[in-house]
């Protein structure tokens, strides 16, 4: 027989061999299962949105090749624009949008638009595809809300129920619709019933066109409409957003790399069990005349099985976890950066690179045990004390590599200008950190050996320094989940703090009012009658250019009066009172701007270099400004300038403000709320217009929960992957130490005493692993907030340390190393004792 045949017959053995011994094999594919499962479905969300990214078209309608919009922020368009295109013959789509409040004070992105001109858009429209639509009830005016089927759910609604939802004081049917129509998490109204909800009446957001992108604006430029003044904009694919949200889906996949990593421990110690307790076996196979090259065909045969079996499991496995996670991620990206999620569709190419990496990277590990194993003698195969002496060996190769890693990360640290830059040296200490475990194990219980009383308590510790090589890859995975957990905890704990700060300087006054551009001379007014002693700030807005060198960035330009500006602004640099002082003056007077930090990190400019503002991306018309001071903001992504009114002035910006508000309340907050209602009711203004600062600061601090919501998720599951790898290997090697056990019980020592003896073993592992973990998380976490952060948001976090968030992840991993010896001690009592002397000694 050729040697594949033989590797055939030999894997038979093993499947056999499995039959009897099943914890072997299900400890590997428990590996291979969460590794695929976390890896997959990771990515699986990740691929989703970017897709919705690059083909989410207008709601009920095809994706649209250009936008017509007015210029100036929350500007409106006049519907008689929509109406001439239509009379030219262009493929138009008039479109209103907003967020509104319910009667449980939850706000709602809306859109509306004509459902007729929608449904004309799609390319291959058949009176089939608005089967599902209530083409009647919406044409008719009735008052209706058309959501997808996942949104409909998300909502808390029964399919068997009718559903109700108040919006602006209107109560509203909800319908929903197959995810197939590409609603995503929008809610769509008919456009009669969305502009009164609005406050639009007449009014337009902006006007989706349809067809070629060059046809159109040829057309355009032929139809003497009245276009000057608005900004017409193409269809970019998604490719706006897609960049903007790359740092959060790079952050994601870090994340399931990680738990990716953690999940092969699993499955390599599994492997590296297997082999051992079949040893005796293989060792039979070669007497038997099975040849060396033969013997290492059938254990990759049996590692390909096993990972193919492993991976599709996972890959089921995965698809449900991006259905779990896809409503965090929508919400984070919906509330950070605008975008709209459609549902996703699985695919079978995830499934072949789940299985591919997987293999590589068992192969990576493994075939080095294999060739180890097949070249050794058949008369050295039962040489324990050779092996031990091996594994003390690669422990300190381990150790000596994790210390040139660490090295290598240190010495990069300085140069590290990019935010991919700085996550690869985070994956060189994510490297480094399990390698110095086992040797930094192994001297830590040799120096605590002579210090333990003589007799049971020595012997137990001497023995666990033995049971480093068994346990390590378990403590290993243990290590890397903790260090993990503690460095988000420490990230979300530090910016947590940081927030609520900056939202203490940031937030001056009592109530914030933001009116419709023609409401503002009203609520002035209404001011001035009514409330004339109550201190009024204003701000204004406008979308702006800004340019340094050949880059160019969109910006939100701001404008405040002087006591905003000198009360609210956060300083980064400069740091000196007296130098934010002078800055201050030096932006009262028009002669620089003030930029926020995200936007200064993007554009690599720092204090006192000058930039170019532009009314447009060609920047034909540049005014030339210095850069006052950098401050600090973490409430756009975008980035965003603040200048004077003396220089908003020259640069012919809107002379009426975007907001107002007012200080000096009396009577608190129920005073406050009070206020806002009448001013509401008095000029008809939406809920969603008018926040108190108490409103702001809730939902500043809910928008920064859901936005680490997803991330501190994936690092709960791989701190629970690697509590389900510490309890396979503790249940393998519980089963693999019942001889000498029961030789310890047949030498008289008491039950209950060896029980303890075990327990503090595993809890004196644990605990010098948790106790490595705390600096070496501390260390990952400051990476994680002084580089990481930074470069893909531009946020400065203090780094604020939460012991009592440390304690309870040690605590729950001496918990669950707890639960990990208590059940395979339970299993083992109820064996015999001559059974258990019969059992191969470890």
């Amino acid at each position: 027989m050729n040697d594949l045949s033989l590797g055939w017959q030999a894997l038979r053995v093993y499947l056999a061999h499995y039959r009897q011994a099943p914890l072997q094999a299900g400890a590997i594919l428990l590996g291979v299962v969460l590794a695929v499962t976390l890896l997959i479905g990771v990515k699986a969300t990740n691929d989703n949105a970017i897709h919705s990214y690059q083909h989410a078209g207008e709601a009920l309608a095809q994706q649209a090749s250009l936008f017509i919009s007015a210029t100036g922020r929350d500007a409106t368009l006049d519907e008689s624009l929509y109406f001439a295109l239509k009379r030219q013959g262009i493929a138009a789509l008039p479109i209103v949008s907003g967020v509104i409040e319910d009667s449980q004070g939850r706000k709602w992105q809306i859109d509306g638009s004509d459902i007729i001109a929608a449904l004309h858009s799609l390319p291959q429209h058949t009176p089939s595809d608005g089967g599902e639509l209530p083409l009647t009830a919406l044409l008719s005016g009735q008052p209706l809300v058309l959501v997808s089927h996942s949104q409909y759910r998300a909502m808390g609604f029964s399919d068997n129920a009718p559903a109700q939802l108040a919006l602006g004081g209107q109560l509203l049917q909800v319908k929903s619709l197959p995810d197939s129509m590409n609603l995503g998490n929008r809610l769509y109204l008919d456009i009669s019933v969305a502009q009164p909800l609005l406050q639009l009446s007449g009014r337009l957001s902006y006007i989706a066109l349809f067809g070629d992108a060059a046809q159109l604006k040829h057309q355009l430029a032929q139809s003497q409409l009245p276009l000057s003044g608005l900004q017409l904009t193409e269809q970019d694919q998604g490719k706006a957003l897609t960049d903007l949200t790359r740092s959060f889906h790079l952050n994601l996949n870090a994340m399931g790399m990680l738990a990716f990593l953690v999940g092969l421990f699993i499955a390599y110690n599994g492997v590296r069990y297997s082999l051992m307790k079949r040893q005796r076996l293989l060792l039979q196979l070669l007497q038997q005349g099975l040849s060396r090259r033969a013997l290492m065909l059938s254990l990759l045969l049996e590692l390909l099985l096993l990972v193919a079996v492993g991976s599709f499991i996972g890959f089921l496995l995965a698809l449900q976890l991006s259905h779990w996670l896809q409503p965090m991620v929508a919400v984070t990206l919906e509330q950070l950066y605008g975008a709209t999620l459609l549902p996703g569709n699985w695919q079978w190419s995830w499934l072949a690179q789940g299985a591919g990496l997987t293999l590589i990277a068992a192969l990576l590990a493994c075939v080095p045990l294999y060739r180890q194993l097949c070249q050794r003698s058949i008369a050295q195969g039962t040489q324990r004390f050779a092996q031990q002496e091996q594994h003390r060996r690669i422990h300190r190769r381990l150790f000596m590599l994790g210390t040139l890693l660490l090295l290598l990360t240190a010495a990069l640290y300085p140069f590290s200008r990019e935010h991919a830059q700085s996550l690869a040296l985070m994956g060189l200490l994510t490297i480094a950190i399990p390698l110095l475990l086992p040797q930094i194990l192994q001297t830590s219980l040799s120096l605590l050996t002579p210090l333990a009383p003589a007799g049971l308590p020595r012997y137990a510790i001497a023995e666990t320094r033995e049971l480093t090589a068994p346990l390590a890859l378990a403590m290993m995975a243990l290590l890397l989940a903790l260090c993990a957990n503690i460095a988000m905890n420490t990230l979300v704990g530090s910016f947590d703090s940081t927030l609520r700060s900056w939202l203490n300087t940031r937030l001056h006054a009592d109530l914030y009012i933001r009116p419709g551009s023609g409401e503002m001379a009203a609520l002035q007014q209404y001011l001035d009658v009514n409330e004339p002693k109550l201190k009024r700030y204003y701000q204004w807005q406008a979308p702006y250019y800004v340019a340094s060198g050949n880059s160019v960035q969109a910006l939100n330009l701001l404008s405040r009066d002087p006591t905003s500006i000198a009360q609210t602004t956060v300083f980064k640099q400069p740091e000196g009172r007296s130098q934010q002082q002078q800055a201050v003056q030096q932006v009262g007077a028009g002669a620089g701007i003030f930029i926020s930090e995200p936007l200064a990190l993007k554009l690599a400019v720092q204090v006192g270099d000058k930039v170019r503002l532009c009314q447009d991306r060609q920047c034909q018309q540049p005014h030339l400004t210095q850069i006052a001071g950098v401050y600090f903001d973490y409430g756009n992504p975008k980035g965003e300038a603040l200048a004077a009114q003396t220089l908003w002035q020259q640069l012919q910006l809107p002379a009426q403000p975007y907001s107002l508000a007012l200080g000096g309340i009396e009577g608190g907050q129920q005073a406050i709320d009070n206020l806002g209602q009448q001013i509401g009711n008095a000029l008809g203004l939406n809920p969603a217009q008018i926040y108190s600062q108490q409103k702001i600061r809730t939902q500043a601090l809910k928008v920064f929960n859901k936005t680490f919501s997803i991330t501190l998720v994936l690092n709960t599951l791989t701190l629970l992957v690697a509590a389900v790898g510490l309890f396979s290997a503790v249940l393998m090697l519980t089963q693999s130490r019942q001889a000498p056990l029961a030789i310890l019980r047949s030498l008289g020592v008491p039950q209950k005493q060896l029980w303890l003896m075990l327990l503090c073993q595993l809890l004196l592992a644990v605990l010098l692993t948790c106790l490595l973990a705390l600096p070496l998380g501390a260390i990952l976490g400051y990476l994680l907030i002084h580089k990481v952060t930074l470069q893909a948001f531009g946020w400065t976090i203090m780094q604020h340390w939460d012991w009592l968030a440390y304690g309870r992840v040690v605590s729950l991993s001496l918990a669950c190393c707890l639960l990990a010896v208590l059940l395979p001690l339970y299993w083992q009592s109820r064996r015999s004792m001559v059974s258990a002397l019969q059992q191969e000694v470890l």
